[in-house]
């Protein structure tokens, strides 16, 4: 079941604007026993700013501590310990995405990683009681909460005998929470593998790869306070369970390096859903969403980046379609261990101009004497 109707109902103008925020939130969620075709979104909207930039066309060649999310099995690349940290925000600065990552080599052999990622949207008005039971408007009966989804992953990275060959598993924890409304617990698994030959580099991403279960826990007392703010709808509690469907990613880099100081890296990802969606090539059962990008660097000490992704297929208001797709850019600078990257992307079609700043910064530990 999906919630489709508003569960809040504001009365007055100024309150129009959080009341449409709270409603898109919600309208986002779905309970259910049966696998969506999105769910648990903000672990797919991706990490580091250098990533970013290039469209996130990083499965092959992500070699750092940000690793844990792009690829585990890029974990092994580490040659000391690292941290990362990010933030972003999104639809006009309305939700806030945070990011923050630590991983350190155990040995020559293997590697180990953990990161914590946030997005919510904070101080949403409750307005369910703002009308008291005479039918006045008592503003004094506004509360705000917030709607926050948070997932932690644990990261483990080894090499095999095979030379050039090695391999990562992510185990992540997930949490989400609406308010005192409702929230919920879940649990999945990721995959990776890469591969270099020849200067070549190859990579998959196996994402949720045994599903992610969700299991929402709903406040009934709350739902009832709103369950009759449209009448004959949000009548009967949703089901509580949902289920994050596997994707895949498939990757494929070569970094090439002048005689004048400077390379040129460039890669190529099919980020694949195993599910019918508006990606550009798209049947019953498998969704193919291709990206490229690429990376300039002068002396190892700045990046000047590019890329695209994000193919969709598009219906107008005239019915006519389109293919929309999603265009990025960034900078980086790296001094001493220090690395500050900046990105800017398009969160939607590029006509609508919704573009986003990003920032992130790595710091590989060893410059404290560590």
């Amino acid at each position: 079941m999906k919630i489709s109707t508003p569960i809040f109902v504001a009365n007055k103008a100024h309150l129009k604007n959080k009341f449409f925020i709270l409603l898109f939130v919600v309208t986002t969620i779905n309970f259910a026993q049966t696998a969506r075709k999105y769910s648990n979104e903000f672990m797919n909207i991706g990490v580091d700013a250098a990533a970013l930039g290039m469209s996130n066309a990083v499965t092959s060649s992500s070699n750092d501590v940000n690793s844990g999310y792009w690829n585990p099995a890029g974990l092994i690349g580490l040659e000391g310990k690292q941290a990362s940290l990010m933030h972003a925000s999104y639809f006009a600065n309305i939700a806030q995405y945070d990011y923050a990552a630590y991983a350190t080599p155990i040995d020559d052999e293997s590697a180990w990683g953990f990161s914590v990622i946030r997005f919510g949207v904070d101080n949403i008005m409750n307005t369910t009681q703002l009308i008291d039971s005479q039918g006045n408007v008592d503003y004094n009966r506004i509360s705000l909460f917030s709607v926050a989804d948070y997932g932690v992953t644990f990261s483990y990275a080894r090499k095999l005998k095979l030379s050039g060959l090695q391999y990562g598993v992510n185990s992540k924890i997930i949490r989400r929470i609406i308010g005192k409304f409702a929230s919920s617990w879940g649990f999945g698994f990721d995959a990776g593998l890469q591969f270099e030959k020849n200067d070549w580099k190859f990579g998959l991403m196996l994402r949720d790869i045994t599903t992610t279960y969700n299991v929402w826990a709903i406040n009934e007392t709350e739902f009832n306070t709103i369950k009759d703010a449209v009448t004959g709808q949000n009548q009967a509690l949703p089901e509580n369970t949902e289920i994050t469907l596997p994707k895949a990613q498939l990757g494929i880099s070569k970094k090439i390096d002048f005689h004048n100081e400077t390379s040129l890296l460039a890669a190529a990802n099919l980020n694949m859903s195993f599910t019918k969606t508006n990606e550009i090539f798209s049947t019953n059962g498998l969704s193919i969403d291709p990206a490229l990008g690429f990376e300039y660097g002068y002396t190892d000490l700045v990046f000047v980046r590019a890329g695209v992704g994000n193919f969709q297929n598009v219906v107008q208001i005239d019915n006519s379609k389109k293919v929309a797709f999603q265009p990025n850019v960034g900078l980086g600078f790296k001094y001493k261990g220090i690395q500050i990257d900046y990105a800017l992307t398009d969160l939607g079609d590029q006509s609508a101009a919704l573009y986003s700043n990003i920032f992130s910064l790595k710091v590989d530990l060893s410059i404290f004497g560590q």
